[in-house]
């Protein structure tokens, strides 16, 4: 058997370096990692003003509303399909949202009043 030629220390160090076959991908995930807002705790006035809100939409009504989507709060516009006061949900289009995760209803009719936060 033949003896192979001793490699420099930097040429045998490349060997154990990690190998990244996506270059960048590590980082851009990282800027893709979400961060977990809490749900709001809404005071008895804006339960109040969010339940009239919700009194004044009917079926076929175009609104916005924010609401709690599990890590975030999201914002969605779009045509009322279903209200459902014993569910206790509101549909907008095929999206279902349960009352406690509203945080806000805007439509044509009504004039949106914000949340001190």
């Amino acid at each position: 058997m033949g003896q192979r030629p001793k490699m420099s220390r930097a040429e045998r160090a490349k060997q154990f370096m990690p190998f990244a076959a996506l270059k960048g991908y590590s980082e851009a995930l990282r800027r893709k990692e979400k961060k977990i807002v809490p749900q709001i705790v809404l005071s008895e006035a804006q339960k109040e003003v969010l339940d009239w809100k919700l009194h004044q939409i009917r079926v076929k009504d175009i609104v916005t509303v924010i609401y709690y989507d599990k890590t975030d709060y999201v914002e969605q516009t779009g045509m009322v399909s279903r209200i459902d006061p014993e569910g206790h949900f509101l549909q907008i289009v095929n999206t279902r949202i349960s009352f406690v995760d509203l945080y806000d209803i805007e439509n044509e009719k009504t004039e949106s009043i914000k949340y001190g936060c």
